[in-house]
C-alpha cells in the first residue's frame, strides 16, 4: 500500500479552499453534482487513489472507498465518511471536515501498523444538504429505500432540471436508484465525524463530543395565492396580496415555536411571483423547517403553524396551501456503539444536535454513531463556522482511535437501531 500522502487534517482542507466559493453570498455553494461538488468528488477519489483505495460509485451516487488489505470478505464493514455538498453560501467545515477526518484516519492507523479484521469504507454521500432539490439526506434515503426513487427522479431544480436528468448527465441511470439492499449488507456500522454546528463544545472546553441523539425534524412548503396587480394604481382596499399573510405567517412561526420549550422553527426561504419591485405579488412560496425531540410536539407546531398561516390568509382574501416535503423522527444513536466510542474516547461528552445528518438516515439499518469537533464560532451553515487546527488534528485522531478498535476487535452488537430511526417522504 502507498505511503500516505498527507497527515493532516489542516493540509486536506487548504487544498479545496477554493473550491466553490461564492462571491455572492460569501463562503461556498457545492450543490450536488455542480462544478464544485464534482470537483470535490474527483478530489475525494484522487486521494482514496494515492492511498491504494478501491473506488466505486453506486447506483444512487454514493461514493466507497475501500480499506481492505487483508482481502476480507466486503461484509461486517465499519464505514466512516460524511459529504461535501453545502448550502448556499455555506462554511468550510460542514461536511467536508468529515471526508478529510476520514483520510487523515487512514493516514494515522497505516502509521500505526494497524491489521483491521473487518473492511472500512470511506464514503461520500451525495445531496446531504438538500440545496439544490429540497430533500435533505437525498442518497442516504435513497439507499435505504426511505424514499421512493420515483419521486426523487421526479424532483426539479431552480432552472427546472430534474434530478433523473442530473443522474443520467452524470453517469447514473435513473431507473436504477433506490434501496439498494446489496450496499446494505456490507454495512456493519458507521462513524460519521462532523463539525459541531451549535455551541455545546465551546462552553464545555473540549475539542470532541460523541453525539447521542437528532432532533426530529421535517420541512414543508407553504404556497399563498392572490391578485397579481400594479403596485402604483391598485389601492390598498383593493388588494389580495399574498406577500402579507406570508409576512404575517414568518412571524407567527416565531412566535409560536417559542410557546413549545426546546422548539427550533424557521423560514429561510421565501420567493415571491413573478418578483418585480413595482408588482404586487400573485404568489408567494415560503419553505418551513420544524424541529424538536418529541414527534408529538413537532406535528403540534406545524398544525399551529397551518391553522395561523389559514387565519391570516382568510384576512387578505387570500388562499394557502401546506405541502410536507420531508419529515424525519427523532433518531436515539445505537447505545452499545455510543458507549463504545466512550471507552475509546475517555472523558469526551456526549451531546444531542438538532441538525440532521446521513448517519440520522442510516440508523434505522445499522448501529451507527456521531463524532464532533468543536466549532469556536457555534454558527454553522454560514461562512463564519470555524474550527481551530489542533482540533481538527484532535477530531481525526479521535476517529482514528474509534476505528482501529471497531476494526480489530469483534463487530459491536447494536441495540437500539432498528427502529428508532423513521424518516419518511410525502409524494407530491
Amino acid at each position: 500500500m502507498p505511503a500516505p500522502v498527507a497527515t493532516t487534517v489542516t493540509s486536506l482542507m487548504s487544498a479545496i479552499a477554493d473550491v466553490g466559493t461564492d462571491p455572492v453570498r460569501g463562503g461556498y455553494s457545492r450543490p450536488v453534482f455542480s462544478v464544485a461538488e464534482l470537483s470535490l468528488r474527483e478530489w475525494f477519489l484522487s486521494e482514496a487513489a494515492a492511498r491504494g483505495l478501491d473506488t466505486e460509485t453506486d447506483r444512487n451516487g454514493i461514493i466507497w472507498a475501500w480499506w481492505n488489505p487483508g482481502g476480507l470478505p466486503l461484509r461486517d464493514a465499519v464505514v466512516t465518511g460524511s459529504h461535501l455538498d453545502s448550502v448556499p453560501g455555506g462554511g468550510a467545515f460542514d461536511g467536508p471536515l468529515g471526508v478529510a477526518s476520514a483520510l487523515v484516519a487512514l493516514d494515522l492507523m497505516v502509521t500505526r501498523g494497524v491489521r483491521p479484521r473487518r473492511p472500512l469504507a470511506l464514503t461520500v454521500f451525495p445531496e446531504e444538504e438538500g440545496s439544490r432539490f429540497g430533500r435533505a439526506c437525498l442518497g442516504s434515503l435513497l439507499l435505504t429505500g426511505a424514499m421512493d426513487p420515483r419521486v426523487a427522479a421526479g424532483l426539479v431544480d431552480d432552472d427546472g432540471v430534474t434530478f433523473a436528468e442530473l443522474c443520467s448527465a452524470n453517469g447514473l441511470e435513473p431507473a436504477y436508484l433506490g434501496r439498494d439492499d446489496e450496499a446494505l449488507a456490507r454495512l456493519g456500522c458507521f462513524v460519521e465525524l462532523h463539525v459541531e454546528q451549535g455551541r455545546g463544545l465551546v462552553d464545555l472546553g473540549g475539542p470532541v463530543a460523541v453525539a447521542s441523539s437528532i432532533l426530529g425534524h421535517g420541512r414543508w412548503r407553504l404556497t399563498f395565492t392572490g391578485q397579481g396587480n400594479h403596485a402604483g394604481t391598485t389601492q390598498l382596499a383593493d388588494r389580495r396580496d399574498p406577500m402579507i399573510p406570508a409576512a404575517r405567517t414568518v412571524l407567527d412561526v416565531r412566535r409560536i415555536a417559542h410557546v413549545h420549550r426546546g422548539a427550533r422553527a424557521t423560514v429561510g426561504r421565501l420567493v415571491p411571483t413573478p418578483g418585480g419591485t413595482n408588482v404586487i405579488a400573485s404568489r408567494v412560496d415560503l419553505w418551513l423547517d420544524v424541529r424538536h425531540p418529541d414527534d408529538a410536539v413537532t406535528e403540534r407546531i406545524v398544525y399551529e403553524i397551518s391553522e395561523a398561516a389559514a387565519s391570516a390568509a382568510l384576512r387578505e382574501g387570500c388562499g394557502v396551501s401546506m405541502v410536507e416535503e420531508s419529515l424525519s423522527g427523532s433518531v436515539d444513536f445505537d447505545r452499545a456503539l455510543r458507549d463504545r466510542l466512550r471507552v475509546d474516547l475517555p472523558g469526551v461528552p456526549v451531546l444531542p444536535t438538532g441538525a440532521g445528518h446521513d448517519a440520522g438516515v442510516l440508523a434505522a439499518h445499522v448501529p451507527t454513531a456521531m463524532l464532533f469537533v468543536r466549532n469556536p464560532s457555534g454558527v454553522s451553515h454560514s461562512p463564519a463556522e470555524h474550527v481551530e487546527d489542533a482540533d481538527a488534528e484532535s477530531g481525526a485522531e479521535a476517529l482514528a482511535d474509534v476505528l482501529t478498535d471497531l476494526l480489530t476487535s469483534d463487530a459491536p452488537s447494536g441495540d437500539t437501531h432498528s427502529g428508532d430511526a423513521l424518516t419518511t417522504e410525502t409524494k407530491e
